[in-house]
C-alpha cells in the first residue's frame, strides 16, 4: 500500500515540486495544501502517513500547525522546510515535536532519503500500535489482521475512554459478548464489576426484578431486599446482550435508566442513582424492528450513541489461518490434549466454508476436529465437513468417500454420528447451548434431543 503525504506551502510552485520529485521516486501520493488551515481541513477528511510544512506561512505558520497536529494527531510525522542556514527555526521544530527538517533550497537525493527515513517511522509507529491493540484484544480471543477487524480494534480503542452507551451489532457468533469484555478492559472502569445480562434467557415478568431489585414484600415471594444487576454494577459496566429481543415494557424502563442514570426497584417509592456505562448487543435489524412497531425510536437512538458493526467471518477470511490455530492451541490445552496442527487440505477446506454460524461455528467444528483426531496433525477424515465435499461433488447426496470402505453398519454409524454433530452442534451454536431452544428449533422434545446428544457424545458445555 502506497504512503499518503501532505505537503503545505503557500508557495504552490514548492508544492507541487515535492510531488514532482517524491510520487516517482517513492511508493507514495502527495497531496497538496496551500495554507495551514486548509492543511487542518484536508487532515480532518483524509488520513496522512506524512505530513512536510513550511516553517514560514502568512496567517497560521508552520509552528502553530505542529503545534495542531501534535495534539489531534500525536501519531502522525511531521518534516519542517526551512530556510537555508536558519538553523534557530530547525532546532526550535524538533524541539516542538518535528521528526527532522530540510533546509530550502534542497538536494533532490537528501530530500528523497530524509523523506523515506521519516515514512519508515511512521509505519513503524502504526505496527506498534496494531500489536499493542493486538495484545490488549487477544486477551478477550478477538483475533483478527484483516481490514475490517483492525477497524473494530480502532473503535473499541475510540469508545473505550469514554462512558457513552455503545451498540454492539452483528451476527450470532461475530464476538459481541467478546468485544463488550474488551471494551470494559481498556476503560477506566476496568476495576470495577463487569455485568453481563443475556436478555432472552431471562422471562419479561423476571427480567425487570433482575435488572432493578425489589423490596420485600414487592410480590409473593420476596421475602427481603433485594439489589437488581444495575446497581450490582456501580461503577463497572452492565453488557445487555441481544437487547433486541426484549419487550416494550423493558425498553421503557430502560430509556429512564438512560436519561437519568437511576433505577427504581419493585415495591420501592425512591429511586437510587447509578453510576453505570452501559453497552448493548444485538443480531437484529432494529431500524426494521421500529418500523414494525416492536422497538421504542427513542430507545434506539439511546442506545446507538457509538456503534460498533462486527464483521461476518464470511467477509474476513484471511482470518481464519490465525484464527483457527489460536482455537486449536485453546482447545487442545482445555481438553489436556496434546498440541496439534492443522492440515494444508483441511486449512483449504475451512477457507471455502460459508460460516453461517461465524466464529462460534468454526470453534465447533474443530473442537470436535480435536475429539475425532488420533495423532498430532488434524486431517480431513478427522473434521466434519461433508457439507464442502458435497457441493464438490455433481452428484446428489452424501459424500461417501470417507465411509465406502467400511462395513454397512460401521458407515452408517459414522455418518450418523456426522450428521447429528452437525445439525444439533448448529442448533446448539445459534443458542448458545440452550439445549431447551435448541430443541425448540429442532421439532422437538428437549428429552429426545439429549438422549440424542448423550448417544453421540455432543457436549452443550462446548457451544456455551
Amino acid at each position: 500500500m502506497s504512503s499518503h503525504i501532505l505537503a503545505v506551502d503557500d508557495e504552490k510552485d514548492m508544492t507541487r515540486l515535492l510531488q514532482r520529485t517524491l510520487e516517482p521516486e517513492i511508493d507514495c501520493k502527495v497531496s497538496m495544501a496551500f495554507s495551514a488551515k486548509m492543511a487542518m481541513t484536508i487532515l480532518d477528511q483524509q488520513v496522512f502517513d506524512l505530513v512536510i510544512c513550511d516553517i514560514r506561512m502568512p496567517g497560521m505558520d508552520g509552528f502553530e500547525l505542529l503545534e495542531h497536529i501534535r495534539s489531534n494527531y500525536p501519531d502522525l510525522t511531521m518534516v519542517m522546510l526551512t530556510a537555508f542556514g536558519n538553523i534557530e527555526s530547525a532546532v526550535k521544530a524538533i524541539k516542538k515535536g518535528a521528526y527532522d527538517f530540510i533546509p530550502k533550497p534542497f538536494e533532490q537525493d537528501e530530500i528523497i532519503f530524509k523523506i523515506k527515513k521519516a515514512l519508515e517511522r511512521s509505519l513503524l509507529l502504526k505496527e506498534n500500535k496494531r500489536l499493542l491493540r493486538e495484545k490488549q484484544t487477544r486477551a478477550f480471543e478477538l483475533i483478527g489482521r484483516s481490514e475490517p477487524m483492525q477497524r473494530v480494534f480502532d473503535q473499541i480503542s475510540l469508545v473505550a475512554s469514554s462512558d457513552v452507551t455503545v451498540l454492539i451489532t452483528g451476527e450470532s457468533g461475530t464476538g459481541k459478548d467478546l468485544t463488550a469484555r474488551s471494551i470494559h478492559a481498556l476503560s477506566p472502569r476496568k476495576n470495577n464489576a463487569f455485568i453481563p445480562v443475556n436478555c432472552p434467557t431471562i422471562p419479561e415478568h423476571i427480567l425487570e426484578s433482575e435488572l432493578f431489585g425489589y423490596k420485600k414484600g414487592a410480590f409473593t415471594n420476596a421475602v427481603r431486599d433485594r439489589e437488581g444487576l444495575f446497581q450490582a454494577a456501580d461503577r463497572g459496566t452492565i453488557f445487555l446482550d441481544e437487547i433486541g429481543d426484549i419487550g416494550p415494557l423493558i425498553q421503557t424502563k430502560l430509556l429512564r435508566v438512560l436519561q437519568e442514570k437511576e433505577v427504581k426497584p419493585l415495591g420501592d417509592t425512591k429511586v437510587k442513582k447509578v453510576d453505570v456505562r452501559i453497552i448493548a448487543s444485538t443480531n437484529r435489524n432494529l431500524k426494521q424492528k421500529i418500523a414494525d412497531n416492536e422497538f421504542r425510536q427513542d430507545f434506539f437512538y439511546r442506545l446507538n450513541v457509538l456503534p460498533i458493526e462486527l464483521p461476518p467471518l464470511r467477509d474476513r477470511i484471511t482470518d481464519i489461518p490465525v484464527l483457527s490455530e489460536h482455537l486449536v492451541a485453546k482447545h487442545c490445552k482445555k481438553m489436556k490434549k496434546e498440541p496439534k496442527i492443522i492440515s494444508k487440505e483441511v486449512m483449504d477446506l475451512l477457507m471455502k466454508q460459508p460460516w453461517p454460524g461465524n466464529v462460534r461455528e468454526l470453534e465447533n467444528i474443530l473442537v470436535q476436529g480435536i475429539l475425532y483426531s488420533k495423532n498430532d496433525t488434524l486431517l480431513l477424515h478427522d473434521m466434519p465437513l461433508e457439507n464442502v465435499s458435497m457441493k464438490k461433488s455433481n452428484l446428489p447426496g452424501f459424500d461417501t468417500s470417507s465411509v465406502v470402505s467400511l462395513p454397512y453398519k460401521e458407515a452408517k454409524e459414522k455418518i450418523l454420528r456426522e450428521f447429528n454433530h452437525d445439525y444439533i452442534g448448529a442448533r446448539l451454536s445459534m443458542t448458545n447451548g440452550n439445549i431447551t431452544r435448541a430443541a425448540r428449533q429442532c421439532h422437538m422434545d428437549r428429552q429426545a434431543l439429549q438422549q440424542i446428544m448423550k448417544r453421540f457424545s455432543i457436549d452443550p458445555e462446548l457451544f456455551r
